[in-house]
């Protein structure tokens, strides 16, 4: 029943079918279009439309990639059943209160289950912790479909490695991780990878070693960048510019080479929640982990209280400051506000009676206001400021000059916020402002 499922997916006599067409999801369908036949599933019908009409709001792949692409996008998901090779690639967010909030991937496993055929393979990619695959969705796929999990329809796990903005760490170009749940399904799921990932696959030796890889990788980076934060709250206080402390040390061949920062997104900043809270379920109080998270979750609330002390430092009152921020997306060149960190500095300020003015020239506006109730205002708008938040190094940033930089201000001295290190601390010091890097 499932031998042949790979050469007739090559072949074209099956398709593939990909449940959620955000971020991870809408490349990957367009990758494996090139190669086989897809169908293109989200329950988003408006997402759907504009896929049809040839707009990437992704910004992803691009609207030509999309226009030029043979995926058969549709937000029906009866269509599901003509596909027998399925990947489901919904995001796994986290609650309040930081634990692992699975309403997508159950979400979509019942409506996948609901139209799940004899003989389908399917392979999740969204990041959980380990045990989720097997534990959680496959009595939902069950339940729905009324088949038995290793005799009507087998599963295997992939996780996601897609870096959003990235043009050069791509699907194809990231060696990837492949597990299922005998050797067979591996087989058939390592060969279907094959098709599009130019870089190869690593057959892990379960679905569980698969979880556990893709929690550990942005786990890792997270302490990494928890340290560097840590750095620059201690050097600050002495009065050492943390990236030159870092230039210089990284001047030896096994110094990690990670940068202060705000950490957002879907993964640094959550995937570490999913292996803490499984961790607590078997006993086990995290040390490290989220101690890093607790850093890294309040370095807002640090960039707003030291936005503060400037501006007394500048003689300047504090209530009703004019303050703007500049760039509001979770990370440079992408248009995604979700899970942004900027949220956090705009927050604080307002505790201190400060509403910024916030200019991003490639955030979704309409997801930040819906998510967060800001709005945004264009950059002709930042003017008589009294203090600047240059927050996120977007290309339209890059190549910014003092006189660009001295038109946003007003009266008194400049207080410049340059979170990402982007402009020449020592030119600007020299001019007289009050400059602060992380």
């Amino acid at each position: 029943m499932f031998t042949d499922l790979y050469e007739k997916l090559a072949a074209g006599e099956e398709k593939l079918s990909l449940v959620g067409l955000g971020y991870v999801g809408m490349p990957i369908a367009v990758a494996f279009a090139k190669k086989i036949k897809v169908i293109g599933y989200d329950l988003n019908e408006k997402k759907i439309e504009l896929y049809k009409s040839g707009i990437d709001p992704t910004r992803e792949v691009g609207d030509e990639a999309i226009k030029a692409s043979t995926v058969d996008f549709t937000a029906d998901e009866t269509r599901l059943r003509e596909a027998k090779f399925h990947i489901v690639a919904v995001p796994t967010p986290v609650n309040d209160d930081h634990t692992p909030d699975l309403t997508p991937v159950e979400g979509a496993s019942r409506i996948l289950g609901r139209n799940l055929t004899k003989g389908s393979v399917v392979v999740f990619e969204s990041t959980v912790y380990p045990g989720v695959t097997e534990d959680v969705c496959v009595p939902i796929l069950e339940k729905e479909s009324g088949l038995v999990c290793g005799k009507d329809f087998k599963i295997g796990y992939s996780p996601e490695r897609i870096n959003p903005g990235d043009k050069v760490h791509r699907l194809e170009t990231i060696t990837k991780i492949v597990s299922g749940m005998d050797e067979e399904t591996l087989d058939i799921v390592a060969k279907v990878y094959e098709l599009v990932v130019a870089a190869g696959v690593h057959r892990a030796e379960s679905i569980k070693v698969a979880e556990a890889a893709k929690v550990i990788e942005n786990s890792q980076r997270d302490i990494n960048i928890a340290f560097m934060n840590e750095l620059s709250i201690i050097f600050n206080k002495m009065g050492i510019d943390t990236k030159s402390v870092l230039e210089a040390a990284g001047t030896k061949w096994n110094f990690l080479k990670f940068q202060p920062g705000l950490v957002g997104g879907h993964c640094i900043g959550v995937d570490p929640y999913y292996l803490t809270y499984k961790a607590e379920m078997l006993g086990y109080h995290s040390q490290i982990i989220l101690s890093g998270r607790r850093i890294n979750d309040d370095m807002g609330k640090y960039v707003a209280e030291t936005l503060v002390k400037k501006l007394i430092a500048a003689d300047k009152a504090v209530r009703n400051a004019r303050v703007a921020i500049l760039g509001f997306t979770f990370k440079e060149n992408c248009p995604d506000t979700r899970n942004t960190k900027i949220i956090d500095i705009v927050r604080e300020l307002r505790e201190y009676g400060i509403e910024p003015v916030i200019a991003d020239p490639q955030a979704d506006a309409e997801e930040a206001k819906r998510l967060y109730g800001v709005s945004f205002s264009g950059m002709d708008a930042v003017k008589d400021m009294d203090a600047v938040v240059l927050a996120v190094a977007h290309r339209e940033f890059a190549d910014l000059s003092m006189e660009n930089v001295d038109g946003w201000f007003g009266q008194g001295r400049k207080v410049l916020l340059d979170l990402k290190g982007m402009l020449d601390r020592k030119a600007y010091e020299k001019a007289g402002y009050i400059y602060f890097r992380l």
